[in-house]
């Protein structure tokens, strides 16, 4: 089984019967003993259904924080209602594992096509907005770092920001 065969079981069984899954025993081992943060897209027919995930760690290994994102793309995402049952045949998945974010001093020296980015406030309450890298129109630091603000309710003019960079890998069903 892949990070997105089981990010499909988890959102089919939460979605059919209310229950969140476990990992299973036999998951490759790198997913069960290693912790990152993780991002799990979904599409409907090649369109944009869901996407949520965390840059950092919040569960005990990368396989339960898969599962936890999977659910929350499908139930959370602000930009669009629950997924129905009716819907379920045709998703699809997308998972990216996170490195560690680096601070970037010199934003210059990024392709959006190799990091993903993530954009915060110095000031209180913090704000922070990400895009992961090599999305689809997005060819530049500055595009990623506009997208960022406007996610974050941002106003690079007018506060000061902190840039962190991660790269992924991406696993598609």
């Amino acid at each position: 089984m892949t990070l997105p065969q089981l990010a499909k079981l988890a959102v089919e069984t939460y979605i059919k019967e209310g229950k969140i899954i476990s990992p299973p025993k036999d998951f490759p081992e790198e997913f069960l003993k290693e912790q990152a943060g993780v991002f799990v897209t979904i599409e409907e027919q090649n369109q944009l259904r869901g996407c949520i995930g965390t840059y950092l760690s919040t569960q005990d290994n990368i396989a339960k924080e898969m599962i936890y994102n999977a659910i929350a793309a499908t139930t959370e995402d602000y930009r669009f209602g629950p997924v129905q049952k009716e819907e379920l045949p045709y998703l699809s998945y997308i998972v990216y594992v996170l490195s560690h974010p680096k601070p970037i001093k010199d934003i210059k020296s990024l392709n959006p096509k190799q990091f993903g980015i993530i954009v915060k406030t110095h000031s209180l309450p913090q704000k922070c907005g990400l895009l992961l890298p090599d999305l689809e129109d997005v060819d530049t630091v500055e595009q990623q770092i506009e997208i960022c603000c406007k996610k974050a309710g941002i106003d690079k003019e007018k506060e000061k920001l902190v840039f962190f960079c991660f790269t992924v890998k991406k696993y598609a069903q």
